[in-house]
């Protein structure tokens, strides 16, 4: 007897939630210490005459919370590469020769280290997401991981460009989807930035461009998702719960980005913390309503690094303890707003430092959690999480 339409589309899906199985994290070797940037940034770019701007940028770098970030660019390729050090000059085709082949590098980094903890055969990858606001090529960033990590051929790729910082919750919905509409799916997230594509020297009449400066660093995440697990040989880390993707209101130009000859320009406004933390209790509310659940400090929480000024009035809109965003500002202060890539490697922060406390969760003992991005739009990206028992 033939199968109906609703048979073979009940048994394409899986019947359990998407859960993250494995997490990876890679930076490039290179780093620079915060404390040193100020000078170092205005030598390599020959910018040592504007003495009051440095002064600024000295005072951007302090107030920023970021010990140390990694940087491909080193200075000797800053030499050798003057075009990059000038804040308008033409140079995409010199940043594009860098990311094109450095971001799947770094993000094959990642993919390694996370398809080695989950400890399935990576024949058993059946699609790939890969996201990077670096640089754009066909065939993509996603063909040129797939080739790297030797997938199979007939694995279904995904290639997100330039979505910007709240693309660590996009990848992760896509991930949700793609995992529980399809049995058996396993799923390679990866997200990788090198902020050659942006690095510029300073201008006196742009100022937000300096906090880009001040604030990016370069870093790849990865993630294996799948549903339906094997927990004889997969050992679950988060379920995937809710997702969903908000535009502000009145944020048109709040955040915005531009590819360009002179490589991707950032602007932004200096009213973006508060607007973010002005409309972050709907989006709470949307998300854990359903669940019974209101108070914001009986939840984990994975927030975008944006900066420190959208932590604190987040955490002062919410009146969130301070430990709350302990492993957001962790993060933050080790590696600077790696775009993408931070929630991944905030969610790496916290089930590793619940495994070190003895929590009985991945969330540091508790059993929901939320993930937040955002960025470009203003767009606010919003995972609901719930946390798997440790030491199972």
């Amino acid at each position: 007897m033939a199968l109906s339409v609703h048979e073979i589309r009940k048994a394409q899906r899986a019947e359990g939630p998407a859960t993250v199985l494995a997490i990876g994290t890679a930076t490039p070797p290179n780093y620079v210490h915060q404390a040193d940037y100020p000078d170092y940034y205005f030598r390599v770019t020959q910018s040592e005459h504007m003495t009051e701007l440095k002064e600024k940028f000295k005072r951007m770098c302090n107030r920023s919370m970021i010990r140390k970030r990694h940087m491909y660019l080193t200075e000797e390729i800053l030499n050798e590469k003057p075009n990059l050090c000038r804040y308008m000059c033409s140079s995409l085709d010199i940043r594009q020769d860098i990311v094109v082949s450095e971001v799947p590098r770094l993000g094959k980094e990642a993919a390694v280290k996370a398809i080695t903890e989950w400890g399935q055969p990576k024949s058993r990858i059946t699609h790939v997401i890969m996201c990077t606001t670096s640089g754009i090529d066909m065939p993509g960033a996603d063909y040129q991981i797939t080739k790297l990590l030797g997938l199979r051929p007939s694995v279904r790729r995904f290639m997100l460009y330039q979505q910007g910082c709240f693309a660590g919750g996009t990848v992760l919905r896509l991930a949700k989807d793609l995992a529980e509409n399809n049995r058996g799916a396993r799923v390679l997230v990866v997200c990788a930035e090198i902020t050659a594509i942006c690095f510029r020297g300073p201008s006196e009449t742009h100022l937000d461009s300096l906090v880009g400066q001040a604030l990016f660093g370069d870093g790849a995440g990865a993630l294996i998702v799948g549903a339906d697990l094997d927990e004889s040989i997969e050992r679950p880390l988060f379920q995937l719960v809710w997702t969903a993707q908000t535009l502000l209101p009145e944020s048109d130009g709040a955040i915005d980005g531009h590819l360009r000859e002179v490589g991707l320009t950032f602007h932004l406004l200096k009213d973006v913390p508060w607007l973010i933390a002005k409309n972050i209790d709907k989006s709470l509310n949307e998300a854990f309503g359903p669940l019974g659940i209101s108070d914001w400090n009986s939840i984990f929480w994975i927030a975008h690094p944006g900066g420190p000024a959208i932590l604190d009035q987040v955490e002062a809109k919410l009146g969130l303890k301070q430990e709350k965003l302990t492993a957001t500002r962790n993060v933050l202060r080790e590696y600077g707003n790696m775009s993408s890539a931070s929630v991944i490697f905030i969610l790496d922060e916290i089930r590793k430092k619940s495994l070190e406390a003895g929590q009985s969760t991945t969330g540091e003992g508790l059993d929901w959690g939320v993930l937040f991005g955002f960025g470009p739009g203003l767009t606010v990206e919003t995972v609901v999480l719930h946390s798997m028992p440790l030491g199972t």
